[in-house]
């Protein structure tokens, strides 16, 4: 841990993400880090930031959320040199395994600096691979293990969180989030995405099962839709609902593919969207835990609006 002064927005980010590589032409590259890295030094932005060094996860955090045999699985995939895992989308290489580690790290790092050490308000992980799609025993959607959800259960575990919220603003929905959480009341899961599209979950009647009924919530979106539409529901249905489950910790699954320019979807969020989409979750936060707040970077893939993006979303978690 270095830099920054009290009640800080910090950055974890790590060279080891840049090791997980996916081959020519797939979206989910390691150029992706690079571009964000640039433009927040090239702005300023980077400077403003607690740097918060990333932790590599303990096997046991993660067998909170995966089964111990599909962790034994991704180490092997990747230590033979396999190059996908489960889905033809999903590419690994021989680090793709020890990125994976960090990345599931990264926001524990940064929960530690909130709760613990008291320095952060709040978080930003710029992690890859991403991991809302990774399912309890399959990796699906570029993701190996499932980022947020570890967090989730590493709050509770461990930071006296008992109420975890978990917004995921990514155009895709996090299946592999919704399924780790649907039957737990604890864990208040909410996603806005296209739809009909991939994966195929995230109907609206999708709202949780037994004892989770009514902890998950999801918004699926036409193609098209932009900043007006999106923020019409964190107003009306996202604000309400978070207020009234009262969550001890508040997480994002931070995707920027919603923007009008990313390739792999048809929405038309802008960076400005973007900016107001984080103050009307930093509200949240601060109504209900000091604000407390980590995001983790999920998809995103325009060379031009994902460091833009980031940056309107550092920006603003940077206000007072």
């Amino acid at each position: 841990m270095s830099g920054g002064t009290a009640k800080a927005t910090a950055l974890a980010t790590s060279p080891i993400f840049l090791e997980h590589h996916t081959g020519p032409g797939h979206p989910e590259r390691p150029e992706r880090l690079a571009w964000i890295s640039e433009h927040l030094e090239r702005t300023g932005l980077a400077s403003r930031l607690m740097r918060a060094d990333p932790e590599r996860a303990e096997r046991a955090w993660i067998e909170k959320i995966h089964s111990p045999e599909y962790f034994d699985r991704v180490l092997l995939a990747c230590e033979q040199g396999d190059l996908l895992i489960d889905s033809m989308d999903t590419a690994i290489s021989p680090r793709s395994f020890e990125a994976a580690l960090y990345a599931a790290g990264a926001g524990i790092s940064l929960a530690r600096a909130i709760l613990e050490e008291g320095a952060a308000r709040n978080g930003l992980g710029l992690v890859r691979p991403p991991g809302h799609h990774a399912e309890r025993s399959l990796a699906l959607g570029f993701c190996l293990f499932n980022n947020v959800a570890i967090l989730a259960r590493w709050l509770q575990s461990h930071g006296r969180c008992e109420r975890i919220l978990i917004v995921d603003w990514d155009v895709h929905h996090g299946n592999g989030t919704q399924h780790a959480f649907e039957q737990d009341p604890s864990v208040f899961y909410f996603s806005i995405h296209q739809w009909p599209f991939y994966p195929g979950t995230g109907a609206a009647t999708e709202r949780g099962r037994g004892a989770g009924e009514g902890s998950t919530l999801n918004v699926p979106a036409p193609a098209g839709w932009g900043d007006a539409e999106y923020l019409r529901v964190f107003e009306k249905v996202l604000t309400p609902a978070a207020l009234d489950f009262g969550p001890d910790f508040v997480l994002v699954s931070a995707g920027f593919d919603a923007h009008a320019r990313d390739p792999l979807a048809q929405m038309r969020v802008t960076e400005e969207g973007y900016r107001r989409m984080t103050r009307a979750v930093m509200e949240i936060a601060a109504e209900c835990c000091e604000g407390r707040l980590v995001s983790l970077l999920e998809g995103g893939y325009d060379r031009e609006a994902l460091p833009r993006s980031v940056a309107a979303h550092v920006e603003a978690l940077l206000e007072p």
